[in-house]
């Protein structure tokens, strides 16, 4: 639709007024353009400008800035919220790896103690590894993966790398029951080894320690003192460690002492343990000899080389006598 001449723009308005006004402007603009171009006057006019207009263009640009950094500002905590939780289940992976590492240095630390007591003393062992433990009141046991279809038999010793931990009381097929040196009703005839005297160590309740009560009064037993298995009763054979004596008082009774002593096995933290297989020693005196006949010293001395094969002969014997001729002037029967 044609705009009506009185809408029409006061610039390009189709009379002579408006033309010449167009020509002025169009020749203001060049040569304004030719004196920015040459000798950069408007630059200084625009650099000046640009001073106001800029925080106009920073105030309208607040909103969108404002819009971006949060959306960047939640997009970083959650990155960063996912980073920590990755660090954090790397770092208790490391950590139950490290603790997993020095479990198993101290598990091999433990096989190298056990083999190096099976090789030094040159015994029939048979390692088991523990796989329960019964550390009631009155009962201080564990059940070890070997049985009957091992070779286990009751009665049968078990030690580990520092000494004695018990002995096999039941048996399975594929498991057996050991009774700690420490369970109330076990007992095991000792030595100690500093002074040679021999007495019994028995269980206690507490699981522990040893209670030696039967000592002499006037046995020379001091804390410190080291108890050896004495191999009396042919069960335990001798010289396996069996505790420290820790203290020495009078007994209840007051006509003995009685000492306390700290095992020498590790009985808490056992995971593996040697069975003996050796055959105990015959009890009682050895059977006599048989002669195989009279002693050396009664023995004849051996001929000597330097006499004639003659003397060496027996004697021959003698011949009876003749009888001889009557002497003369002698009468005649």
């Amino acid at each position: 639709m044609p705009l009506a001449r009185e809408e029409s723009s006061p610039l390009f308005a189709g009379t002579a007024a408006g033309t010449l006004r167009l020509i002025f402007y169009l020749a203001l603009a060049m040569v304004l353009m030719v004196l920015d171009h040459r000798n950069g006057w408007l630059w200084r006019l625009r650099y000046a400008t640009a001073i106001v207009v800029e925080p106009v263009y920073r105030l309208a640009s607040l909103p969108a800035d404002g819009f971006h950094a949060m959306s960047v500002a939640f997009a970083d905590r959650r990155l960063l919220t996912e980073q920590n939780q990755r660090l954090r289940e790397d770092l208790l992976l490391a950590n139950a790896k490290l603790n997993r590492m020095a479990a198993v240095a101290e598990q091999n630390q433990r096989l190298k103690e056990l083999l190096d007591t099976q090789h030094s003393l040159d015994l029939h062992v048979q390692m088991a590894r523990v796989v329960g433990v019964d550390m009631g009141a009155y009962r201080h046991r564990l059940v070890i993966n070997l049985g009957a279809r091992d070779g286990i038999k009751t009665g049968q010793p078990v030690i580990d790398a520092r000494g004695v931990v018990g002995q096999v009381i039941d048996v399975l097929p594929n498991s057996a029951t050991v009774m700690l040196v420490t369970d109330p009703d076990h007992a095991v005839p000792v030595m100690i080894q500093r002074t040679g005297l021999r007495t019994i160590a028995y269980g206690s309740r507490n699981g522990q320690q040893l209670t030696l009560p039967n000592v002499p009064m006037a046995a020379d037993v001091q804390a410190g003192d080291k108890l050896l298995t004495s191999g009396l009763g042919g069960r335990f054979p001798q010289g396996f460690p069996v505790g420290e004596i820790t203290s020495v008082g009078p007994s209840a009774s007051g006509m003995f002492l009685e000492a306390h002593a700290q095992p020498s096995a590790d009985l808490d933290r056992a995971d593996e343990v040697l069975v003996l297989h050796d055959l105990p020693e015959p009890a009682g005196p050895p059977p006599p000899v048989t002669p195989a006949g009279p002693p050396a010293s009664d023995a004849p001395a051996p001929a000597s080389t330097s006499a004639s094969p003659r003397a060496a002969l027996p004697a021959a014997p003698a011949s009876p006598a003749k009888a001889l001729p009557p002497a003369a002037g002698t009468p005649s029967t």
